[in-house]
């Protein structure tokens, strides 16, 4: 009698059996070759969603092939525990943050652990652990000691409603990305890497990341931003100042009317403590982004300062206004404004009716109307009159050296990276403030600094600076009264690297050991495209960190990356604001975790967003109980008759011919192309085969079916693991599938003795013939001029030639 395919019955049966014999714990001493797969670790918020579920079965599909292709693999999963979003749900639940982060784990580990994906648990880390975030200010304190961390007073982006500082891109449209409160620009405290100093490098190095997609690539290439220009020197008039800006237009030198200067430039704070409008116009900048590209596109607003500059080269006087576009951390905090060949200073210009200056000619172009940017001859420039852009950038910036007044400069747009956090739930910055001493790293044999825990917070701000016992402490160097850092770490640093921390977790008398250059680097990185910046730059600049720390032997982390497109439904991101959620759990209680894996990995390219589907979902059910009734079927009459493919008949090579076939493309498509959609289609095609084959029952018959079964089953574990593990052992096997080798493709499977020839008469394709292989030129004209749907176009026709294209067409030329 036929078994009913049960998922929630076989499933937690073929996890447990993983979990008994340690299935999936990774070993550095197999004398395999190693494979290190990984998908970016989850914040713990307690359910995880169809993008979680997405991004992970792609890694456990990747891991769970390359093991069986005779790799050892490491697959680990972590918890990225600190952050704002525990605090904030914390408070609201009246809970310690520490205590809803651990609650949290624990569920969404039950919730992985039942979709069956192949985790080493032995390795398993959570950012907030002291344990791990020790070594993060390990990593601090040495580089405090070389000069790559810094404090200094900074305009940052701060939520007053909670209390922190936000990144340029937590702010939208002038709001806190949680809070939605009006941010306000702040100078604080701040400390920051040095990732500035690394800049070329971080350029440099993505040129061997071939692996990596395109638009990442370009993506972190613009937001590093390398560009060879010049600085120039304005003099300040009535002033022993000069105001210093950089520009990559020197051709542009003579068309500038007006220099801006950032609301917090020292003149323009300088010109506020004698004007009270200027005073108001500054404070009314304080809100907003103070992001480069989020200044570039607000209103553009601005007030004289009353101050006045000299153009160096033409001596024409120049007035300095206070511009809210202008950035103080962007440069020098100053820009040379050229309305006429410029967007944003023409925009200015014309709101304030401030002059413009043509000096790059453009044919039919009024810039009057609009900004001419492009390059072309250089004019209204005196000697430099008829140079190109190019020659004149050159020529205008040797005048300037000449003068002392400019220098060729390459700079970056790259910032150093602040990682000050005014919240509770991070990692404690490893620094002691001493009247005396100053600032001061707390000593190596002191870490970790750990964060005081189970504390209930009752009002968003830190409770650390009121943590007197936390505070108080004595200065490492004069043994007198300290202070210390009450500011946390950007979250981000914590996920910086955290995939090195994977290949040692147990390591306790230093932050890496050699078992990382066994992992390292990872060889497959998956995760969404929105980290293809910030996270995945700050990961390399950490990895070339540990490198120079000699804890790494290469310099970069990642070889290949994967960046999943979004789950959507009816055409929207799927989130609870919008109310068109589907919960994983409620899909795995009523089809099973393989049901929703394959509809996962079947529905779209990884890559590409993946549109919801009930139908869908359903679909996947249906085919994998085909697949189980396939094997049944089977199993009601097996064999152990080795499959003789000498005798084997038309039909039955036919099908040899699919099994094969289906290898190749199966195992390009899961390798090379990494498009499991495609995959799938095709085992579908296989099992469709198969099934029909099934009635026949000579022992080569049989044979055949188990051959073709035993493929199918190996070429869909890594998508539906539990099913092929079942069926595996049902078919008699005593070890488990995911110890079996992938299968291999039979060159002579895929041999053919016929080929099939595009039939053309004048250009024009008229048939398909399917000839033998063996067939002399002569052959193949005589049975393509007796095919009958050839006959119509050429009969009363004048064959003028036959050409013949070797092994794809066949045109006959008439008239």
């Amino acid at each position: 009698m036929e078994k009913p395919y049960s998922p929630l019955t076989l499933e937690p049966e073929v996890q447990a059996f993983w979990q008994q014999h340690q299935s999936f714990a990774a070993n550095e001493n197999t004398g395999k070759p190693k494979f290190y797969c990984l998908s970016m670790l989850p914040y713990p918020s307690g359910q995880l969603h169809m993008g979680h579920v997405r991004n992970y079965t792609i890694g456990d599909v990747i891991s769970r092939l390359q093991r069986m292709l005779g790799k050892e693999v490491l697959q680990p999963m972590g918890w990225d525990a600190f952050g704002l979003p525990a605090e904030n749900a914390a408070l609201q639940n009246k809970v310690a943050p520490s205590e809803w982060t651990q609650k949290n784990i624990a569920n969404m580990r039950t919730q992985l652990q039942r979709l069956g994906f192949a985790y080493d648990w032995s390795r398993e880390i959570a950012t907030c652990d002291p344990s791990y975030y020790r070594w993060e200010q390990w990593l601090f304190v040495q580089l405090f000691k070389q000069d790559l961390v810094y404090r200094k007073e900074a305009l940052v982006n701060w939520d007053p409603v909670d209390h922190t500082v936000l990144a340029n891109e937590q702010v939208i449209e002038g709001r806190g990305w949680r809070s939605s409160a009006l941010v306000e620009q702040k100078m604080i405290s701040q400390w920051f890497f040095k990732i500035s100093a690394y800049a070329d490098e971080l350029l440099q190095g993505l040129e061997n990341l071939p692996g990596w997609p395109e638009q990442v690539r370009t993506m972190q290439y613009n937001w590093i931003g390398r560009s060879v220009g010049a600085e120039v020197h304005f003099p300040v008039i009535d002033k022993d100042l000069l105001l210093t800006v950089y520009t990559t237009r020197a051709d542009t030198l003579y068309g500038v009317t007006y220099l801006s200067i950032a609301p917090q430039h020292p003149l323009a704070l300088q010109a506020a403590e004698k004007n009270p409008a200027i005073a108001e116009f500054i404070e009314h900048c304080k809100t907003g982004n103070i992001a480069e590209a989020a200044r570039a596109k607000m209103e553009k607003l601005g007030m004289p300062s009353g101050f006045y500059a000299r153009n160096p080269l033409t001596n024409e006087k120049l007035p300095i206004w206070i511009a809210n576009y202008v950035v103080m951390d962007y440069g020098s905090g100053a820009v040379m404004a050229v309305p006429a060949h410029d967007e944003r200073d023409h925009e200015f210009a014309q709101k304030y009716h401030l002059p413009m200056k043509e000096v790059i000619a453009a044919k039919d172009h009024d810039y009057q109307q609009s900004a001419y940017t492009d390059y072309g001859a250089v004019i209204n420039s005196a000697e430099f009159d008829g140079l190109t852009s190019a020659e004149a950038k050159s020529a205008i910036t040797k005048a300037l050296e000449k003068l002392e007044l400019g220098i060729e400069k390459i700079q970056y747009r790259l910032r150093d990276w602040g990682v000050s956090r005014q919240r509770y739930w991070g990692t404690p910055i490893p620094i002691i403030y001493c009247d005396k001493c100053g600032a001061v790293p707390v000593p190596e044999k002191d870490l970790p600094v750990i964060l005081p825990q189970n504390i209930k917070l009752t009002a968003p701000n830190s409770p650390l600076p009121q943590l007197s016992e936390f505070v108080n402490v004595k200065c490492p160097k004069c043994g007198g009264a300290g202070r210390r850092e009450t500011d946390t770490f950007d979250t981000f640093v914590e996920s910086s690297w955290y995939f090195t921390r994977y290949t040692c977790p147990d390591q306790t008398t230093q932050m890496l050991d050699e078992r990382a250059n066994y992992w390292l680097p990872v060889d497959q990185y998956i995760g969404g495209i929105e980290h293809a910046v910030l996270h995945l730059l700050y990961a390399r600049f950490f990895y070339k960190v540990l490198r120079d720390q000699g804890l790494v032997n290469t310099s970069e982390p990642f070889t290949r990356l994967l960046t999943q497109g979004m789950v959507l439904k009816d055409g929207a991101k799927m989130s609870k604001s919008k109310g068109n959620t589907v919960d994983p759990q409620q899909l795995i209680e009523q089809y099973g975790a393989d049901t929703v894996r394959l509809f996962m990995m079947f529905a779209a390219p990884p890559e590409q967003s993946l549109e919801w589907s009930d139908a869908g979902v359903e679909g996947a059910h249906r085919y994998l109980k085909r697949l189980w009734k396939l094997a049944q079927t089977y199993l009601e009459h097996p064999t152990t008759h080795a499959l003789d493919i000498a005798s084997l008949n038309v039909e039955q090579k036919s099908v040899w011919q699919q099994i094969h076939q289906t290898i190749q493309k199966v195992t390009d498509d899961y390798t090379r192309r990494q498009t499991f959609n495609t995959a799938i289609a095709s085992m579908m095609e296989l099992t469709n085969t198969l099934i029909a084959f099934a009635n026949q029952s000579s022992d080569n018959d049989r044979a055949l079916q188990r051959q073709g079964l035993e493929t199918l089953l190996l070429l869909i574990s890594p998508i539906a693991p539990h099913v092929s593990h079942f069926l595996w052992k049902e078919l008699g096997h005593t070890s488990p599938i995911i110890d079996a080798a992938w299968p291999q493709v039979e060159p002579a499977a895929l041999e053919t003795s016929t080929l099939t020839w595009i039939i053309q008469v004048n250009g024009k394709m008229r048939a398909q013939l399917t000839l033998s292989i063996a067939l002399t030129d002569a052959e193949i004209e005589e049975a393509v001029l007796a095919q009958a749907n050839v006959k119509k176009f050429i009969t009363d026709k004048t064959i003028k030639k036959i050409i013949i294209v070797p092994k794809k067409l066949v045109n006959i030329v008439v008239i």
